[in-house]
């Protein structure tokens, strides 16, 4: 089955888990070009899982991952590093390399995909730095940066690349709630700016409601998305009582 129009990354009867466990079983959505999606569920619901499963680092059990209607499970060689080149990934811990610059940091996609010139390649990240804020903060070590720049750093890497696609995972973890509301400032801003579809997976309610469009959350009991929509319209209205409560929690 193909993904629409609008789609960018669609999951397609999708079953995954580890070793022989399910985690979930036969799930399909859809992700839209531009928008803000967030996948949210109690602890154990698979929501880490399922983002491994979307940025290729485990093979799912049954079932495909579509990226711009190519099939990620499927793909192998060039075609898959061309697929995996679509998409920018922002670790929860941020993943930087102690002993670099911030802008070496930012530049290491650049370095190992391209033979751009050292000149063109600092200039891009020096402007994917200035995007998230950073420009000043280009010569310091990550150790120098507080969590906020060091999760607005990883991000600048993760866009260094011009991806389509950003995924996030728990960006907000470990930041206090002016941080957060700043982090999920520059998620909106970049989202609307320039375009970049992002996926979000997280604990924290207070930034779904600022920043995402849609989202679906997962249940471990049902091992499937039990509610789908605008986080405003289930928190109000979905039909299972839970989930109303779920997202009424930090809403209220």
């Amino acid at each position: 089955m193909s993904a629409s129009a609008t789609s960018i990354i669609a999951a397609r009867d999708l079953t995954i888990g580890y070793g022989e466990r399910v985690v979930l079983e036969r799930i399909n959505f859809e992700v839209n070009r531009g928008e803000v999606f967030a996948i949210l569920g109690a602890s154990g619901s698979g929501k880490s899982t399922l983002l491994k499963h979307l940025i290729g680092l485990y093979t799912p059990m049954h079932g495909d991952v579509l990226i711009s209607g190519e099939s990620l499970s499927q793909a192998e060689g060039d075609q898959r590093m061309r697929i995996l080149r679509k998409f920018g990934v922002l670790y929860q811990g941020g993943a930087l390399f102690g002993s670099l610059t911030t802008v070496e940091n930012v530049r290491l996609p650049l370095d190992e995909f391209t033979d751009l010139s050292m000149t063109a390649k600092d200039l891009i990240a020096l402007s994917k730095l200035r995007l998230v804020g950073l420009e000043a903060a280009a010569t310091k070590l990550p150790a120098d940066l507080s969590g906020g720049m060091q999760k607005r750093a990883g991000i600048a890497r993760a866009i260094v690349m011009d991806p389509c696609v950003l995924f996030l995972d728990e960006p907000s973890a470990g930041l206090d709630p002016i941080t957060s509301a700043g982090l999920d400032a520059l998620i909106r801003e970049l989202a609307r700016g320039l375009g970049i579809t992002f996926v979000m997976v997280t604990h924290e309610l207070a930034s779904i409601f600022a920043v995402a469009d849609r989202v679906v959350v997962l249940d471990p009991e049902a091992r499937g998305i039990v509610a789908e929509g605008a986080p405003a319209f289930l928190r109000d209205h979905a039909g299972q009582p839970w989930v109303r409560r779920f997202l009424n929690r930090e809403a209220a």
